[in-house]
Parts: C-alpha cells; sequence; structure tokens
C-alpha cells in the first residue's frame, strides 16, 4: 500500500490524500477509528454559579461542550486508564473557568484554562451574549473521551471516494456544461474544455458532468481518494497515527486472544 498527498488545506484544516493498493475494508477501519476511537478532549462536567444570560444552562452547557479544545495527547489519560482510578487528577481532568460581566458577546477566548496547551481552538468563538448587569460564572471540566460515546469528543471528519480519470472529448456544447458547473471542475477557453486539476478532487458531481454529455467519460483507477477535516482539537496527521497506533493496538490485544 502506497500513500500520495494530493492537497493540504492548513486554513481550513482539511488534508486529502491518495491511497493506492489499499482495500476498502483497511480504509473504512481507519475511517470509523478517527471517528470513533481517537481520543480528544470536551467539557463534561459544568459547575454553573451565575448564569445571568439568555441562554439556558442546558443549552449553554452543550455549547460549552461541542466547543473543540486542542488536545495534547501525551499529557492526559482516558479516565478508565488513569491510575487514580477515574476519581478526577491532574492527569484526566482539564480545569477551566469562565468569569464575564461586560454587555455584549462572550468569546471562548475568555475562558482560562490551567493548561496553556490545551485551550479552546478558537478565541473568536462567541459563546453567549450579555446585556446590562448580567454575568456568567461557571467552573469546567474537560476529560477525554471518544466519538464512539458522543460526538463531542470527535475530532473532526474522515470520508473517502473511488478515484477516477475524467477525460473530455468531443463535447457537443460546451457551454452547457460550464451553465452545469457550479464547482469550477471545468474552465473553457475558446470553444473547448479543460479540467481544473486543483477543484477536481474536490468534486462531488463529476457522474453529473458524465451523464451530461457523452464526450465527459469516467474510469475508475481502483485507488481511494482520502479526505481528513480537523475540528481544531488534533492536527490531520495526529489523528491519522493515532488511528494507526489504535489499530495496532487492537491487533496485538486479538492476538493475545488467540
Amino acid at each position: 500500500m502506497k500513500l500520495e498527498k494530493i492537497k493540504e488545506e492548513r486554513k481550513k484544516n482539511k488534508l486529502t490524500f491518495l491511497i493506492k493498493d489499499g482495500s476498502d475494508v483497511f480504509v473504512n477501519t481507519i475511517r470509523r477509528l478517527i471517528l470513533e476511537e481517537v481520543p480528544t478532549l470536551a467539557i463534561e462536567d459544568l459547575e454553573i454559579k451565575d448564569n445571568g444570560s439568555a441562554l439556558y444552562d442546558e443549552m449553554l452547557g452543550l455549547r460549552l461542550g461541542l466547543t473543540p479544545i486542542k488536545t495534547d495527547l501525551k499529557s492526559y489519560e482516558l479516565k478508565e486508564n488513569c491510575k487514580c482510578g477515574g476519581v478526577g487528577c491532574a492527569r484526566c481532568e482539564l480545569k477551566m473557568v469562565l468569569k464575564a460581566s461586560k454587555k455584549g458577546y462572550v468569546y471562548a477566548e475568555e475562558v482560562k484554562s490551567t493548561d496553556p496547551k490545551c485551550a479552546f481552538a478558537y478565541p473568536s468563538m462567541p459563546l453567549a451574549k450579555l446585556a446590562g448587569k448580567q454575568k456568567i460564572d461557571i467552573q469546567l471540566t474537560a476529560i477525554l473521551g471518544k466519538g464512539k460515546q458522543h460526538t463531542k469528543w470527535a475530532p473532526g471528519l474522515a470520508f473517502y471516494k473511488k478515484e477516477v480519470v475524467l477525460k473530455v472529448g468531443n463535447v457537443k456544447d460546451p457551454k452547457v456544461i460550464m451553465e452545469n458547473c457550479t464547482d469550477g471542475v471545468f474552465e473553457l477557453k475558446g470553444n473547448k474544455l479543460s479540467v481544473n486539476k486543483d477543484n477536481f478532487y474536490d468534486s462531488h458531481l463529476l457522474e453529473y458532468y458524465a451523464e451530461l454529455d457523452k464526450g465527459i467519460t469516467l474510469e475508475e483507477t481502483g485507488n481511494t481518494i482520502f479526505i481528513v477535516e480537523s475540528w481544531g482539537q488534533l492536527s490531520n496527521k495526529e489523528m491519522l497515527t493515532t488511528a494507526a497506533d489504535i489499530l495496532v493496538q487492537k491487533v496485538e490485544e486479538m492476538e493475545k486472544l488467540i
């Protein structure tokens, strides 16, 4: 099996790469491990001392729980694996504090973390809005968890599709194709269509274009395009390497059982 990077979009936290000679079973296993098994930090417990905002306690708690936290997997353990036995210690819990009393929006950057490496990933994300004399005072506890327990612990998106070769032959009416091309896959130069490779791998309309004109054909290569998009807790590389490590651990555990 070989991997080949196609495109890395750092501003979007998105990585697209090609998998050659990999089975669908293996590729789907990696996808599921990323979504369900790779752990991240997320808010689990709240002690709300004061919430004068328009949001109910439950709504504010849900918003805080779904706000991505930068995660250092080397510094934290899952509670079930921690030496404290799950009672709660600096190794398995991250303490944070949110205090705000200023009129206007309350942003994620106002949440103070006891671990500077592990703060909310997007400082400018709004959490609530306060009117005059309203305030918020909340003690937060974040723990490691997995996406299979709750989506707030999922590190991002992971999906794949089959690679195809797009061939442009004798197209009857290139202008019709351009009128229906909403994702920038094609470019029209004179009266001739050409393929924009920068947008090709992101397109989900290739079969549609082939149906519009018989001069456009698709041919599968047998390879797989894999897309990973981080929500900010971990980098795409960390998501992939952690998923690989988990797969190795599971195989080793199975070997022992056999």
